[in-house]
């Protein structure tokens, strides 16, 4: 399923001479940290294929956390990055589809009356999110009466401080490090429901049509062939490959 690389897409992918891929590090599920600071995991992963395939050396950009990824496509930053699919985003960003989903949810105090996350959108209620993450984003469009207070930039884990330390109700984030968080705490519990499916995608800055097109079959091929699936595995993380688009 090896596809051709044409002049054009090369030239919305690598416009330097090198793929420049953003990565998070603010999303665990994501990339990793290897001994040395490298970039490890599914998206480094996917990067080092895609570099591959195109001939060009690579080049890690590194952020720590999602709104300040979309930031940097603002400033030609980078090339492809790694981010949750929302419709704020879909301005600055050409998306592929979905490659894998994770579940955005709320973290409480094990003696919260909130239990299921329905309960959690009443007047009164503070959740503490990370701004400009994709959870921010859907809870800004959806909620109706909860209130959210939002972490600087820092990833998931500046939401979990905010929420501590301000004594708030609740803690959006992705379930993995929210889980993570809690095994450590005991007095913490993370909700088994879930209000949000992330659709973590890869895309290029708004107008690289060739090198979009180019990423969304890159996408499914990668779905399809396992890499994804062992990536994960080998990176030690739990999520949902996506089904084929």
């Amino acid at each position: 399923m090896a596809q051709s690389v044409s002049s054009d897409v090369l030239k919305d992918l690598a416009p330097t001479g090198k793929l420049r891929a953003a990565i998070n590090f603010g999303n665990g599920v994501l990339a990793q940290k290897g001994p040395n600071g490298e970039p490890r995991g599914v998206t480094p992963d996917l990067a080092t294929a895609l570099a591959k395939r195109l001939g060009v050396p690579l080049e890690f950009v590194a952020y720590s956390a999602a709104g300040e990824v979309f930031a940097g496509a603002k400033q030609n930053a980078w090339d492809i990055g790694f981010i949750a699919i929302e419709p704020v985003r879909a301005t600055e960003v050409e998306f592929s589809a979905p490659y894998l989903i994770i579940e955005g949810t709320y973290m409480v105090r094990k003696d919260s009356p909130l239990k299921d996350v329905t309960d959690v959108d009443k007047p009164g209620i503070k959740i503490s999110v990370g701004l400009g993450s994709a959870y921010d984003l859907y809870l800004t469009r959806t909620l109706k009466n909860a209130t959210l207070v939002r972490a600087p930039m820092g990833g998931g884990a500046a939401g979990i401080d905010l929420f501590v330390n301000e004594k708030l109700d609740a803690a959006a984030g992705v379930r993995q490090p929210l889980e993570a968080y809690a095994k450590d705490h005991s007095d913490m519990r993370v909700m088994s429901s879930y209000f949000q499916e992330i659709k973590q995608a890869m895309g290029t800055p708004k107008g690289r049509t060739a090198g979009a097109a180019f990423l969304r079959t890159f996408v499914e091929e990668m779905k399809a062939s396992g890499f994804i699936a062992d990536a994960l595995e080998r990176s030690r993380q739990t999520a949902k490959v996506a089904p084929a688009a």
